[in-house]
């Protein structure tokens, strides 16, 4: 497999793990709307919704996008290693996460509802990724000789 086509996709087994750590966001935030795990590239793995149906695969792509640039102006500023970003609307909140997975690299795009508790959020997001790295770790590790 091609390291392009390997960063688009993931192993099954590894999305349907990201799959339930996202899940677990949406089932134990309250104000979490939407939840999607996505390919760096801007390609969805898996999505989950609360309440409205959003079109993924634009949003897959832009997020993508978005952490790209936010990347490239930090590395301006010599901040490295972008872990998050957190826009602020009149209606709720856009956090785009970093699943920096040393094979199968992944972000988490998370819609909200204004009134949700920020930390209980980024904290679950946190768990999340971290739980979906030591995955992509473990599945390395375990085909390693």
């Amino acid at each position: 497999m091609s390291d392009s086509l390997e960063k688009r996709t993931a192993p099954i087994a590894l999305v349907e793990f990201a799959k339930s750590k996202i899940h677990q966001v949406l089932m134990n935030v309250k104000g979490v709307e939407f939840i999607m795990i996505s390919s760096t590239d801007g390609f969805e793995l898996a999505s989950l919704s609360r309440v409205n149906t959003y079109n993924s695969t634009k949003l897959a792509a832009v997020s993508s996008s978005i952490l790209a640039m936010v990347g490239a102006f930090l590395g301006e500023i010599n901040l490295s290693g972008c872990q998050s970003i957190s826009l602020d609307a009149q209606n709720g909140r856009a956090i785009l996460t970093s699943v920096p997975t040393a094979k199968h690299p992944m972000v988490i795009v998370t819609l909200v509802s204004k009134d949700v508790l920020l930390a209980q959020l980024l904290n679950g997001l946190k768990d999340a990724g971290n739980a979906i790295m030591q995955q992509d770790y473990s599945s390395i590790a375990h085909k390693s000789p």
